[in-house]
């Protein structure tokens, strides 16, 4: 039961992930390679105040969401000038500095060593020390982000992030400023992923950069590209594929060596099958050019 609901947590901290790459990917049309930098940037703001500062876990998420948005702020203003591939670039850029800065920056972040020991959550006076708690905690915040994904998107301002991925000339022609509508979703998309990122940090009690690499990022693009973009239902297809399917190889008595190339071979082949049969994903209504 432990191991089930593990993977589920799990899936909570991915489905916060995927849906709110889903914002910036599926509904503004913004290919974004940087994604596992938010996420870094929240675990490790969220653990850092908790183990020195002794804040209380549910205080440090709001700062990690302020953290991340000011940094998609500082990321977003000259990328967005970026078109295409070059913004692609800019944002796998900025996922190297970050995974370098939390790896090299030893006197602040431990760099290769972690940060061990990080607290577990309290509310008031109620310590969540098991793991069917922290699934509850888990599930609340992740149906929380959900509900503020979809009404972001139902708004007047997904239907604008819509258009924008359509035809951004239109929308500008219309009198619409898409720049700060783009560093808008590209500053939700950030904060929501620090939110997974101080979940994250707060489960597994222990972080270290390696957490946060470009591999997490690509994970993270696969699951929606898979799952598909444009609406909720993809992310939530995408994730639970992309995380149930390899734990099957744990009931076939593969050696974990060989399960983790077998999981790349898996990813790998689904894309490749669906990039072919159907691009715009499982439950997709948006598919790249």
């Amino acid at each position: 039961m432990s191991y089930l609901l593990h993977i589920l947590i799990m899936c909570c901290i991915y489905l916060i992930l995927a849906q709110s790459l889903n914002l910036l990917v599926g509904y503004t049309g913004l290919l974004s390679m940087a994604h596992a930098a938010f996420y870094g940037l929240g675990a490790y703001i969220s653990a850092l105040l908790m183990v020195r500062a002794g804040w209380n876990f549910f205080a440090t998420i709001p700062v990690a969401m302020v953290g991340a948005m000011i940094l998609a702020v500082i990321v977003a203003l000259p990328s967005l000038r970026l078109r295409g591939d070059y913004f692609l670039l800019a944002t796998l850029a900025f996922q190297s500095i970050i995974f370098y800065l939390l790896y090299n920056w030893i006197s602040f972040t431990r760099g290769p060593y972690g940060i061990a020991g990080i607290p577990k959550p309290e509310f008031l006076g109620f310590k969540i020390t098991n793991v069917p708690e922290y699934f509850l905690m888990s599930a609340l915040i992740t149906g929380l982000i959900f509900l503020i994904v979809g009404t972001l998107c139902s708004s007047p301002f997904g239907r604008v992030l819509k258009s924008i991925r359509e035809d951004e000339f239109v929308v500008e022609a219309l009198g619409k400023n898409t720049r700060v509508f783009k560093i808008q979703a590209f500053m939700t998309a950030g904060g929501l992923a620090a939110v997974a990122g101080s979940l994250y940090a707060a489960y597994v009690a222990y972080i270290d950069p390696t957490s946060f690499t470009f591999d997490e990022s690509v994970f993270i693009l696969s699951i929606i590209i898979i799952g598909g973009t444009g609406n909720l239902k993809g992310p939530v297809v995408g994730t639970l594929l992309m995380l149930f399917l390899p734990e099957l190889l744990r009931f076939l008595r593969v050696s974990d060596p060989v399960a983790a190339n077998v999981r790349q071979i898996i990813y790998g082949a689904l894309l490749v099958v669906l990039m072919r049969i159907r691009p715009q994903g499982i439950l997709g209504d948006y598919q790249f050019d």
